[in-house]
């Protein structure tokens, strides 16, 4: 069974942590609640989604909570595959909480994979439902219409995976492909954006390479592209 997760948390640093939850299982069984986190919300990501320090107030830790446990079964579960877009960060949050996916698919790195070319300009959930004109009402950047976006998002993908392999080796291979770096054929900012990587100047790479917020595609590409213009 998938289960479509999102988190909306007090920030993206290390020690960040939930503040929301939402997730759908097959059988269309909607969690959505917000918990108390024992840090503050920062500003930053109260500009993103709208959650505030007083709305958190009065609720319950999520590992006091009742979803909390009912979370660890799902995910423990071999038959269960937890699906999130950027699923790493998800991941990181829930781990902080003491729960630990066993199987997981990344829509992000089936979305970077399915576009070698990089026709499409960015890979944001947000961004990939109005590009590929995926029709639901949703609101973005609220973890409940985040997975419903990523829901439809994920039948998008599998459509189109099955054409190539098959229904029966699609869920191995999603689970392959999230489980490993994806080589990235744009840069995605600065000011090689839209470029293609093979055309981006090695010492531009190389000083890009020396950088710490790399996510783990875009650190493999570097070093892809380097090694390749050293051969």
């Amino acid at each position: 069974m998938f289960i479509f997760l999102d988190t909306e948390t007090t920030g993206t640093e290390k020690n960040d942590r939930l503040c929301q939850l939402a997730y759908k299982t097959a059988s269309s069984a909607i969690v959505n609640e917000l918990f108390k986190p024992p840090l503050p919300i920062s500003i930053g990501s109260m500009c993103i989604h709208h959650i505030t320090n007083e709305m958190v107030a009065d609720k319950p830790a999520f590992k006091d909570s009742k979803d909390h446990q009912k979370l660890v079964n799902l995910l423990n579960d071999d038959k269960n595959i937890l699906v999130a877009h950027n699923a790493k960060f998800d991941v990181d949050m829930l781990e902080k909480e003491g729960v630990h996916p066993k199987r997981v698919i990344c829509t992000l790195k089936l979305a970077r994979h399915l576009d070698p070319e990089g026709k499409i300009p960015r890979h944001s959930l947000q961004y990939l439902r109005y590009f590929l004109g995926i029709k639901i009402e949703a609101n973005a950047h609220d973890a409940l219409g985040d997975i419903l976006v990523l829901e439809k998002l994920f039948e998008r993908l599998f459509i189109k995976m099955t054409k190539d392999i098959g229904p029966a080796a699609v869920e191995n291979k999603m689970m392959d492909i999230s489980s490993r770096p994806v080589l990235l054929s744009r840069m995605t900012f600065g000011k090689h954006k839209g470029v293609l990587f093979r055309e981006i100047p090695g010492d531009y790479l190389q000083w890009l390479s020396g950088q710490g917020d790399l996510d783990e595609d875009l650190r493999f590409t570097v070093g892809h592209y380097l090694s390749r213009n050293n051969q």
